[in-house]
């Protein structure tokens, strides 16, 4: 058999973290030949060598290579000279911990052992076992950092640190939760004195005498008070504050659907207290489950309790404004009728008033009453106007004061009126029914990622906390957040059609 060449290395089973120069040796009858270099079983280099020299192959990535010669000898002979293998590992393991930051509770060496590490190698596989750890003393409060670091068979060494808060066993964070917890108690036994005395008085209700019985306060009138002394000692903070202020004008609108605010910086100092509640809610739970309180869980039920009341008073207010233009329409049609049977503006108002219930019927009787003080027709329909804040009724006014200046029949005006409105409420209806499925579809993408996460959450508490635990994790959040809300003011701009 004819002698082709030698390799200086015939092959590199155990696996190394450098490059390998492999370098091969023709022998003297070899004339030219020719080497190709195979890694991961494909071929990367091929190179022809005319002469009878040496040639020095550099193996200089991560990879499984070979290498396979050809020569030929003076005769035209071929003769094929295979390698061994050389393993080249340059790549370092991968260190995976569960959460960045931990708490642990002093002395507690048994949380410390339960640190879900683990460690993975392109080349060895599953490496946990080899995973060594540094020290740190657990009988110290305060925050150090763990040292997580793997090695594979090649040399390559990968480390993480973990940040570990050491606290005690009733640190002052705790210590707050308690007396959150003890402020809690304090306003619910008040409560349950109430509801005591309430039930008591109902026994002896049958038994008491009537002009006894009128001196009592009702559990609710007690409650609302408490409430109502809290929401003022709120406001005495918030009404130096100009931005409170110009934040309560937004909310004077829905004071009209509330039954327990009256103005709109009511409604604001409701919605702190409704957040303070919140807030005492979540930290009763987790320290009677003897667990500290993050600061995600701090920050979650403000910003949910504060926005409670927004939530239940636009909903309110968008029915209170349905039933209001319905209820208007109602009384344009009165007031037509009246005016066809021969009566004046100020009987049609009178009949309004007595036939129309509800938020119109109010305002009609409050018309009424300042026609009787002696303001004018366009004055009383103005203050009408700014009051209900309709488009319909700003409308109406305008109609009413040019037609009041200028002369007409006022049954044909209050006809067109009528027809117009009538016109348009059907033209609304008919939009809605024909947006009705485009709308359920928007409702449905809205609430699936929040369905998504919630039932991912109760099958996998864990998942999601990468997205808290973590800086990436929090950025991308916030990314998220940011673009669901441009995708619902999106949405909502390409829906809204305005009439």
């Amino acid at each position: 058999m004819m002698d082709g060449g030698t390799f200086n290395i015939k092959e590199q089973i155990k696996p190394v973290n450098k490059d390998v120069s492999v370098s091969f040796s023709p022998s003297l009858n070899i004339k030219n030949y020719s080497y190709a270099v195979y890694k991961d079983g494909k071929v990367v280099k091929t190179i022809a060598v005319d002469t009878n020299q040496p040639s020095n192959i550099i193996l200089d990535e991560t990879g499984s290579y070979q290498i396979s010669v050809t020569g030929y000898d003076t005769l035209g002979h071929q003769v094929v000279i295979n390698s061994g293998v050389y393993e080249i590992d340059k790549d370092a393991p991968v260190l995976k911990v569960q959460n960045q930051k931990v708490e642990i509770k002093k002395h507690d060496q048994k949380a410390l052992d339960n640190l879900q590490v683990t460690a993975t190698d392109n080349h060895d596989g599953n490496i946990t076992a080899q995973i060594t750890r540094s020290d740190i003393d657990v009988n110290e409060v305060g925050i150090t950092n763990l040292t997580y670091t793997v090695s594979d068979e090649a040399g390559n060494v990968a480390k993480t640190n973990i940040e570990v808060n050491v606290v005690s066993e009733f640190n002052q964070l705790l210590l707050f939760q308690i007396g959150a917890l003890i402020i809690l108690f304090m306003i619910l036994i008040p409560i349950i004195r109430i509801r005591k005395n309430f039930k008591l008085e109902k026994r002896l209700g049958p038994f008491v005498i009537e002009s006894t019985k009128e001196n009592n306060v009702s559990l609710f009138d007690r409650l609302f008070n408490y409430y109502h002394k809290m929401l003022m000692k709120i406001i005495n903070i918030f009404k130096n504050l100009n931005m409170m202020q110009r934040y309560a004008k937004k909310l004077d609108k829905y004071a009209k659907v509330s039954a327990i605010h009256s103005t709109g910086m009511e409604i604001l100092a409701g919605k702190f207290v409704i957040a303070i509640l919140f807030l005492l809610i979540v930290i009763f739970a987790t320290t009677i489950q003897f667990k500290l309180i993050s600061i995600y869980e701090i920050i979650m039920p403000l910003v949910v309790g504060f926005f409670v009341l927004d939530i239940l008073y636009f909903v309110k207010y968008k029915f209170y404004r349905r039933k209001l233009e319905n209820d208007f329409l109602s009384a344009i049609i009165v007031m037509n009728n009246a005016f066809k049977s021969g009566r004046s503006i100020t009987q049609a108002i009178d009949v309004v008033s007595n036939e129309i219930e509800g938020e119109i019927g109010k305002e009609f009787k409050k018309m009424s009453l300042e026609l009787s003080y002696g303001l004018g027709i366009d004055v009383i329909f103005k203050r009408f106007a700014e009051r209900i804040q309709l488009e319909e009724v700003s409308y109406l006014t305008a109609s009413l004061s040019i037609l009041n200046k200028t002369g007409g029949n006022i049954t044909e005006v209050f006809g067109v009126i009528e027809k117009t409105l009538f016109n348009k409420k059907k033209l609304r209806l008919e939009l809605r029914s024909l947006t009705g499925s485009s709308k359920i579809i928007v409702y449905v993408l809205f609430t699936v990622p929040f369905l998504f996460v919630l039932f991912v959450s109760l099958i996998n508490p864990q998942y999601f906390m990468p997205f808290i635990n973590t800086k990436l994790g929090i950025i991308m959040l916030i990314g998220m957040i940011i673009y669901y809300i441009i995708f619902i003011i999106c949405v909502r701009k390409i829906m809204r059609v305005v009439i």
